[in-house]
């Protein structure tokens, strides 16, 4: 296995943010059945400690609104459960909320407004009804960027396109341009890109299309924008609102190619309806036990809490004259037999008591003199703890002082709210991963793709089960998925999230979060708030956490994005944890929906500021594109389905902060290239369509264990290049890399030879590949570079002595051409006598012949090597040498035509009788 080698990664703790308060938004929440209506809500001073929801609502998908990306930032410090979605408009940038009435109510209040229903709880019913059909049927039956380019620009030009990119969607045809433009910090206008209409043609033939700011936390990043064409465009020309000019060529974006990785025979689509938790780990149990030699069932280190809970109940209606019942017993355990009743003793004078029965528990509630009940909240809550405190904790409601009298109440049965069948384990959970390869112990590349960290997430575990049974099921007979089995260490989990999984599938279908209840009495631990306890598990994490000052997680215990108490104190948290920890693990895919999204770290900024997490080098940046293309096309090829570049790179960049995500702890915490699907456009979609996702998205993950096969097999170095072009400093020219794969790039500009200590090439900015360096002329530029596994381009060792990296002596290419050289010439005494040495270099690319002339005489070298030297030491017959010079004579092929370059020193005299 070859070694990855990975740099250095750390985290920054800072202070939390202020908390923003939430901006103006600009739509009403409206039935699904009405138009939107345009409204401007005053904002709230304050952000809302609680959004309030209660166990008994139901919950939708909504549209909102927020003018910009200081209001999303002030949204999500609501804590408010979004979808993953977000999608920037001419109006401000449309979010997915995952809200209740009465959460919409107080987000209405703190000044945001709603849109357009998405999607129903009944939506999500009929999802479990259709799988519940096909699992019935099914018994009766007994069966089943790539890139970007940037093509010539002026010196002086203040717009640069940064991507030109042409795709297919089904049959859509779409150009997304990218571009900055050098005023586009204070200037709101658009630029128009003009396209030609195929190699050839005339710009704007094609036609055109604007494209607008794309600006973050008040920072202008570049112009972005997408529009359907009816044909391929060439090139396109975007002329700023000063004039200048750019140009680029288009490039396609996910190409599908004609060779079909998947062989004769090859079997796939295995999953024919939606799976349980219980059901996912089943299904990983059945496969392994018909595949041993290559696959094992791991249980992994930490059982979750459970699917399980006290049994609980709410007495009274107003808040005052609340009590809250908690059952001492799990409910399974014997927390639902219990009943609590509030009598009325229908007497004058009566004292308030407490009985128990068994399980039935009657408290005789107080009366007056006139037989009128006086029992407040807080003394019946006294008086239960003091005589049935074996059995349960009575409490106040929320903190209430309980002043109020309570209302009598027929017996109530406590109940833990639980629906799922007794096949459904009530104890702390088990979680598994399937391991899958013909070598299990370490000495293969490790691979890891984990699912269900969200609940309601019904379609990534599917990819994740189909993916397995392609890999065991082709393993006989498919040879490109035996050298994947064969030489790699795969890990799949499933669920991490098992609990979750199964209350959003029996009880609850919009949970986020695990089971687990941080919330007190106090707070909303009581049986009202059942269905908003729970930890976000996918904030849980180490790096670049809530806990760290970063943004997008919340300390709220009802927050849809709740991080927890602390970092990994869930044990779903840490077994991600462990699996991580694999030392042999360098890529892995946390599969989440929705959006159709495709990201990577940095996951997670602080606010005010948008300040992110550390960015990848260019090198590393080059390696998470370049592999995404692969495996994005290989999506494609099942349906046309293309994720589109905008919805491709950083999460920070395309999405919004997420602090405390377990991409964020892969990469910077254990070195993995850890990739993020957003699989689809809903969590629980109609089964044709989760379907068609499951496949598409399987193709991706098999593509993923591809790249990672043929890097872990890459001995190819790679090759790289600079190129030069005129500056705007005078005296000075522009000079960029390029390398043949994703590799990294250290130079230096002083002369001395380039190690790993060297300056590492960098990136120009967000999404703009690499920087300009503004190079006085005649610089020589000495540099290497070094793709992700390791090889050094012509075998350089840069912690050696060798001298064969690359250099270049940097020439204004509008100026004459000439061949680089260095040289050096030196009077020196050897015994007693005066010589002269003269030295040159070949700083070209190619082999030079060199003349070397003194007073004293000429040599001749013919062919000299890119970075050898030829020398010649003339003596001078005598005991002294005056001052005087030397000329050396280079002379090469350059572009194709033969270049003599003179150079002429000066040397010291020598006197060597003294």
């Amino acid at each position: 296995m070859s070694e990855l080698r990975t740099r250095s990664r750390w985290r920054h703790r800072i202070p939390f943010p202020t908390v923003l308060a939430a901006g103006t938004a600009v739509l009403l929440l409206v039935s699904p059945a009405s138009a939107v209506v345009l409204q401007t809500a005053a904002p709230s001073a304050e952000t809302p400690a609680d959004l309030g929801r209660l166990a008994d609502e139901q919950t939708s998908v909504i549209e909102m609104v927020v003018a910009d990306t200081t209001e999303l930032d002030a949204l999500l410090a609501t804590g408010v459960d979004l979808d993953h979605h977000i999608h920037h408009t001419a109006d401000g940038i449309v979010v997915h909320a995952v809200v209740s009435g009465n959460e919409a109510a107080t987000l209405t209040r703190a000044g945001f407004t709603f849109g357009k229903v998405l999607h129903t709880e009944e939506d999500a019913q009929d999802r479990i009804a259709e799988r519940e059909a096909t699992i019935a049927a099914h018994l009766a039956d007994n069966r089943e960027f790539s890139g970007a380019a940037v093509a010539a620009r002026s010196v002086a030009s203040d717009v640069k396109i940064i991507r030109a990119d042409y795709y297919t969607s089904g049959t859509t045809q779409v150009l997304s341009v990218e571009a900055k433009w050098a005023q586009g910090q204070n200037a709101a206008t658009a630029l128009t890109v003009e396209r030609d209409s195929g190699p050839g043609t005339e710009f704007g033939s094609g036609g055109t299309q604007n494209i607008t700011r794309f600006v973050d936390a008040g920072v202008y990043l570049y112009h972005r924008g997408a529009a359907q064409v009816t044909s391929r465009p060439d090139y396109v020309r975007i002329t700023s609102p000063t004039g200048d000019t750019a140009v680029a060529k288009v490039h396609e974006w996910l190409p599908v190619p004609d060779t079909d990785p998947e062989g004769p025979g090859y079997q796939k689509d295995f999953v024919t309806s939606y799976l349980t938790p219980t059901e996912l780990y089943d299904r990983i149990r059945s496969v392994s036990a018909q595949y041993p030699e290559i696959s094992e069932i791991v249980e992994l280190p930490h059982k979750t809490n459970g699917y399980r809970r006290k049994a609980q109940a709410v007495l009274g209606t107003a808040n005052a004259s609340r009590v809250g019942v908690d059952s001492a017993a799990w409910g399974h355990q014997g927390g639902n037999d219990i009943t609590v009743e509030l009598a009325d003793p229908g007497t004058t004078g009566a004292s308030l008591t407490v009985t128990v029965t068994g399980n039935q528990v009657r408290v005789g509630l107080a009366t007056d003199a006139a037989g009128t009940v006086t029992s407040t909240a807080a003394e019946v809550a006294a008086a239960l703890n003091a005589q049935a405190g074996t059995l349960l904790t009575a409490y106040t409601y929320r903190g209430n002082a309980g002043a109020g009298v309570v209302a009598p109440a027929a017996p109530t049965a406590l109940s833990d709210g639980l629906s799922a069948p007794e096949t459904v384990s009530r104890d702390p959970h088990a979680v598994y991963a399937i391991r899958i390869g013909k070598h299990r112990d370490g000495s293969k590349m490790g691979v890891l793709a984990y699912a269900q960290e969200h609940a309601r997430e019904w379609v990534p575990p599917l990819v994740t089960i189909e993916t397995a049974e392609r890999l065991l099921r082709n393993y006989a007979h498919d040879a490109d998925t035996r050298e994947l089995v064969d030489n790699l260490d795969i890990w799949i989990a499933p669920s991490i999230n098992p609990d979750g999984g199964h209350y959003s599938f029996y009880d609850f279908n919009s949970q986020r979060k695990n089971m687990t209840n941080h919330c007190t009495p106090e707070t909303s631990g009581d049986f009202l708030g059942r269905t908003s306890w729970g930890v976000d598990n996918n904030r849980n994490y180490t790096e670049y956490s809530l806990f760290d000052g970063y943004s997008g997680a919340s300390t709220n215990c009802t927050s849809g994005t709740y991080a927890g108490p602390d970092e990994l104190s869930e044990p779903e948290s840490r077994n991600v944890d462990w699996l991580a920890s694999r030392p042999n693990v360098k890529f892995s895919m946390n599969l989440h929906s929705s959006g159709n999204y495709f990201m990577w770290s940095p996951g997670s900024y602080a606010t005010p500021g948008r300040v992110s997490a550390p960015r990848p080098t260019l090198a590393e940046e080059s390696l998470f594109w370049g592999a995404s293309s692969r495996i994005l096309t290989a999506i494609k090829r099942h349906r046309n389905l293309a994720v589109t570049p905008a919805r491709t790179g950083p999460i920070a960049d395309v999405l919004y902060s997420a602090a405390g995500n377990s991409g964020d702890m892969l990469w910077y915490k254990y070195g993995i290239y850890a990739w993020n699907f957003e699989v689809g456009t809903s969590f629980q979609p109609a089964w044709s369509s989760a379907r068609e996702e499951t496949m598409e998205f399987s193709n991706g993950l098999v593509e993923m264990l591809r790249v990672a096969r043929d890097l872990d097999t890459d001995e190819q170095a790679p090759a790289s290049s600079v190129e030069v072009a005129t500056s705007a400093t005078e005296g000075s020219v522009d000079v960029t890399f390029s390398t043949s794969e994703p590799a990294a790039v250290f130079y230096t500009l002083d002369g001395s030879r380039p190690t790993f200590e060297s300056t590492l090439y960098g990136s120009a900015g967000i999404r703009e590949g690499g920087e300009t360096l503004t190079v006085p002329v005649g610089t020589t530029v000495h540099w290497f570079s070094v793709d992700a596994a390791g090889n050094v381009e012509r075998g350089y060792q840069p912690d050696g002595q060798d001298d064969n990296h690359n250099r270049k002596r940097l020439t204004d290419p509008n100026a004459a051409p000439e061949v680089p050289v260095t040289v050096s010439v030196q009077a020196r005494c050897v015994a007693g006598r005066a010589y002269v040495a003269v030295q040159a270099r070949n700083d070209h690319d190619g082999p030079v012949d060199v003349v070397l002339e003194s007073a004293y005489g000429q040599r001749s070298v013919s062919a000299v090597a890119p970075g050898a030297s030829a020398f010649q030491q003339f003596t001078t017959r005598a005991a002294s040498a005056p001052s005087g010079t030397a000329t050396v004579r280079a002379t090469g092929s350059v572009d194709g035509e033969s270049v003599t370059t003179v150079v002429t020193r000066d040397h010291s005299g020598a006197n060597c009788a003294a």
